[in-house]
């Protein structure tokens, strides 16, 4: 019986033909370019251009327009004049650094969704003019800590009659401006922070050289006393409060 129904499966395998196996079809991708047929083409891609240029350049622009700039420069300065090395580390100082913006900039950044981001979602003012109200409250902020003779440098370099009011600066002027007033600024900080670190090298160096050990290293015996003296003075605390207080 079993030998029957073999025999009458292989006869109609052979007779009707297996099924064959369909080979897989593979999806093809077009990269091939063509010109904008239509004037809204072309806008539309130059839109994406411009949108994924914004993304990368996004991060950096937000971070020179804040008081980002000044902190990291600051405590850069500390750690070496320090000379702690590389503690505490970079990271942690960048960290930090992102903190403390945050905290400077949180009312401007209200401010400016409040009268612009907020208003434009509702759908009650173009992009244009959303861009215009968000950027506002970051522009007044930035000509605030700008020395006059820092914008008056670019006013030069563009060959452009002075403002009248600070409404009038461009935001091109205004954003190089504040990046050399605030290099200059934490400069400025930089250079007050080295001067009790100094003092205290200099004391350690004459006690040193009074006692005949020169080929002591100082700079491995006033570590610990800036260390312990930058404690005793709560110095991260005062630093900060200036620093935060330091921008108007």
């Amino acid at each position: 019986m079993i030998r029957l129904v073999l025999v009458l499966c292989f006869s109609a395998i052979t007779l009707f033909g297996a099924p064959q196996p369909q080979a897989p079809t593979i999806p093809t991708v077009d990269l091939t370019l063509s010109a904008p047929t239509e004037p809204e083409d072309l806008v539309t891609t130059l839109n994406i251009v411009v949108i994924l240029t914004l993304l990368v350049l996004a991060p950096s622009l937000i971070l020179m327009a804040t008081s980002f700039a000044r902190i990291l420069i600051v405590f850069s300065f500390l750690r070496t004049a320090m000379g702690t090395q590389q503690s505490p580390p970079t990271q942690l100082l960048v960290s930090f650094a992102l903190i403390l913006t945050m905290f400077i900039m949180e009312p401007v950044a209200k401010e400016g969704y409040e009268i612009g981001v907020k208003p434009y979602i509702a759908k009650e003012i173009s992009y244009d003019e959303a861009f215009l109200r968000t950027s506002q409250p970051f522009k007044d902020f930035m000509i605030r800590n700008t020395r006059p003779k820092d914008l008056a440098l670019f006013y030069r370099i563009r060959n452009l009659e002075n403002p009248q009011t600070a409404q009038d600066v461009p935001l091109t002027i205004a954003l190089p401006a504040f990046i050399i007033s605030e290099m200059k600024t934490a400069f400025q900080i930089g250079f007050l922070l080295y001067l009790p670190f100094l003092v205290i090298d200099m004391v350690i160096s004459s006690i040193l050289m009074a006692m005949g050990m020169m080929m002591l290293p100082p700079t491995m015996i006033s570590l610990p006393f800036k260390i312990l003296i930058f404690i005793l003075v709560d110095g991260f605390n005062l630093l900060t409060m200036n620093l935060v207080q330091s921008f108007r």
